[in-house]
C-alpha cells in the first residue's frame, strides 16, 4: 500500500514491516537501533521510538524496517506510521546524521561481458539506483552526474544504469582490453568519494512496473497489454538484466496483434537481440497468450 512517498511491505516476520521510500535514505550504510538512546544519531528513529509499540528500528538503503511489540497489530497502525515517515521525509530533515568517514565505504567493481560486443557491464557490490536510467549522450545525462562524467571519456557512446550495475556502450574505435581497467577504476573511485550517481531531482524513466502501477489510472491500457507487461516483468526482465540490458513494453495493437518492445542497455543494437526477441520472447508470448500475439517488434531505446 502506498502512502505519499512510502510503500508499505510485509516481511517473512509478522512482527516486522518495511516502509520503502522512492529515494535512498542513507549513503549505503545500515543502522539498527534497539532503543531511543541508541538512536541519538537518527532523529527519525528517535521520533519513531515515541510510538509505544516500536521495539527495533532498522534503516538501510531506501527503506525503514520496524519491529513491533505484540501490544498492537500492524494492520491497525501501519498507515499512521507510514504517513509519519512520509511527512518526516518531506520535511527535508536528516534521516541519519552520518559523518564523512561513514559515507566513504569501499566499493568493489568488476567488469562482466554481455552478449553485445559493444557493451560491457560494470557491477558494484552495493545498490546504485532505485530505477533504470538510459542516457544516449551527455545532454541527456545532465541530472546524472556519474553518467555525465563517463561521457567525458571519448570512447563512451551510451550509459545505462540499473540497480547495482552500469552498462557502457563504446565506440568501435576503442578496444575493451585497453579501456576496461581505466573505466572500472574510475567508477570505483567516483563512488568511494561519495559523489552522487543521479541527482535527487532526476525524473524516473519509464519502467514496466510504472505502466501497471495500481495506484495510477491507466484506463488506456487494455487487459492484454497488462498481461504482456506482467510476463515481461516476471520472465524476461531478470534474464536480460543479468546480461546488462533491459526490455520495456511500448505498445500492443489489438487489430494487428503486434507487440512493440523497447530495448535498452546491452540489448539495444545487440546482434543477438533479434534472435532472442523472435525465438524467445515472441514464442513465449504466443504460447502464454494463446492467439493474442502475432509478432514482436523491437525498438532500440
Amino acid at each position: 500500500m502506498e502512502n505519499s512517498t512510502i510503500t508499505i511491505k510485509t516481511t517473512a516476520n509478522p512482527a516486522i514491516i518495511k516502509f520503502e521510500a522512492s529515494r535512498f535514505l542513507t549513503e549505503h550504510k545500515s543502522y539498527e537501533y534497539k532503543n531511543i538512546d541508541e538512536a541519538k544519531e537518527s532523529p527519525l528513529a528517535q521520533q519513531l521510538f515515541y510510538l509505544p509499540f516500536v521495539k527495533t528500528v532498522f534503516i538501510s538503503g531506501n527503506f525503514i524496517a520496524i519491529e513491533r511489540y505484540d501490544i498492537v497489530s500492524w494492520q491497525d497502525v501501519q498507515e499512521e506510521v507510514g504517513a509519519q515517515i512520509a511527512n518526516y521525509l518531506e520535511s527535508g530533515k536528516a534521516v541519519v546524521n552520518e559523518t564523512e568517514t561513514e559515507t566513504r565505504l569501499p566499493y568493489t567493481i568488476y567488469a562482466e561481458s554481455t552478449p553485445n560486443p559493444a557493451v560491457l557491464k560494470f557491477v558494484a557490490n552495493k545498490k546504485l539506483v532505485l530505477s533504470t536510467f538510459e542516457f544516449k549522450n551527455i545532454d541527456e545525462a545532465k541530472d546524472a552526474p556519474l553518467a555525465q562524467s563517463l561521457f567525458h571519456f571519448p570512447f563512451v557512446k551510451e550509459v545505462f544504469i540499473d540497480e547495482n550495475y552500469i552498462s557502457i556502450t563504446k565506440y568501435d574505435i576503442a578496444d575493451w582490453n585497453d579501456i576496461t581497467m581505466e573505466l572500472r577504476e574510475y567508477i570505483r573511485v567516483y563512488l568511494e568519494e561519495g559523489k552522487p550517481v543521479v541527482s535527487d531531482t532526476i525524473k524516473a524513466q519509464k519502467t514496466n512496473k510504472s505502466v501497471i502501477d495500481p495506484e495510477v489510472n491507466h484506463s488506456d491500457l487494455g487487459e492484454t497489454s497488462k498481461e504482456i507487461v506482467n510476463i515481461i516483468e516476471e520472465y524476461v526482465k531478470p534474464a536480460v538484466a543479468s546480461d546488462g540490458g533491459n526490455i520495456l513494453f511500448e505498445s500492443y495493437d489489438e487489430e494487428s496483434k503486434v507487440v512493440k518492445l523497447v530495448l535498452q542497455g546491452a540489448c539495444s543494437g545487440c546482434p543477438s537481440s533479434t534472435f532472442t526477441l523472435k525465438n524467445g520472447i515472441e514464442t513465449m508470448l504466443k504460447e502464454m497468450l494463446h492467439g493474442k500475439v502475432n509478432e514482436v517488434v523491437a525498438i532500440n531505446g
